[in-house]
C-alpha cells in the first residue's frame, strides 16, 4: 500500500465518518468541546492502531468462524487498557467521555478496519492504516467541536484551554476557553443534542459535493485527453 495514498483516503477520500459514515454516535454525542473532542479522537487513534497491528499479526491463525468473536475480544482489551489509564491519569477526559470510551469496543470504525483491511494485509499497512483512519476520524471530531461550541456559545477551546492566568493547556476539563463573543448571542440548539445531528450532516453534505466535484473534473479531464489522443492520431 501506497503511504500518501492511505493518508489520502484516512483524511478525505475513505473518512471514516464522513464518507465511510460509521462510528456517528459517539461523534455526535461528545463533540460539544474540543477536550472531548481531542480526548475521544486520540483514544480512537491509539486502540484502532493498536488492534489493526494486533489483528494484522495473528491473522493467519484466526479461524474464519470466530473471527469476528477474536476482532471484539482484542479490540475490548485495548479499550479496557485505554479507559483504565484515563481514569488514572486524565479523569476528567474519562468522566466527560463516560460510556463512550467503553462502547469503543463496538464502534463500527474498529470493527470496519479489522474484518475489511487488517485480515488481509501486512502488519506495516495496518499500523499507517490506524493512524490515517485514526487522524481523519480525529480530525471530523475537531471540526465538529470547533463549529458547535464557536456558533453554539462564542467560545473556543473549552475544557481544554485556559487564559486566566496566561494561555496554558489543561488536562483537568477545567479550562473555560476563550470566549470570542457573548454566549447570549449564539445558536445555543448547536450545544444540544440536534446540533450534533445538523452539524455532522451539513459536514457529510460539504464532503460528498467536495468528492463528487473532484470525480467530475478528472472525468473531464480524462475525456480532454482522450480527445487529443484521437485527434493526434487523425492527423
Amino acid at each position: 500500500m501506497n503511504p500518501k495514498k492511505q493518508f489520502t483516503e484516512g483524511l478525505i477520500t475513505n473518512n471514516p465518518v464522513l464518507v465511510q459514515q460509521i462510528g456517528m454516535c459517539a461523534t455526535m454525542a461528545i463533540t460539544t468541546t474540543l477536550f472531548n473532542g481531542v480526548g475521544m479522537g486520540l483514544s480512537v487513534l491509539i486502540i484502532l492502531t493498536c488492534c489493526n497491528v494486533v489483528i494484522s499479526l495473528i491473522r493467519k491463525i484466526i479461524p474464519g468462524e470466530i473471527r469476528l468473536a477474536i476482532f471484539v475480544v482484542v479490540i475490548a482489551t485495548f479499550v479496557t487498557i485505554v479507559d483504565l489509564l484515563l481514569q488514572a491519569y486524565v479523569p476528567a477526559l474519562s468522566e466527560a467521555l463516560g460510556v463512550f470510551i467503553p462502547l469503543i469496543v463496538v464502534n463500527c470504525i474498529i470493527i470496519g478496519r479489522a474484518e475489511a483491511f487488517c485480515q488481509k494485509m501486512p502488519v506495516g499497512a495496518c499500523f499507517l492504516d490506524g493512524i490515517f483512519q485514526g487522524f481523519g476520524y480525529t480530525v471530523v471530531l475537531i471540526i465538529m467541536c470547533v463549529v458547535r461550541e464557536f456558533l453554539g456559545a462564542g467560545r473556543f477551546g473549552g475544557g481544554l484551554i485556559d487564559i486566566s492566568n496566561g494561555f496554558r493547556f489543561t488536562l483537568d476539563g477545567t479550562g473555560a476557553g476563550i470566549q470570542i463573543f457573548p454566549e447570549s448571542y449564539g445558536a445555543s440548539i448547536l450545544s444540544l443534542p440536534f446540533g450534533g445531528f445538523l452539524t455532522l450532516g451539513v459536514l457529510i453534505a460539504v464532503m460528498q459535493y467536495a468528492l463528487k466535484k473532484s470525480e467530475l473534473k478528472k472525468a473531464a479531464l480524462a475525456e480532454q485527453a482522450k480527445a487529443k489522443e484521437e485527434k493526434e492520431e487523425d492527423e
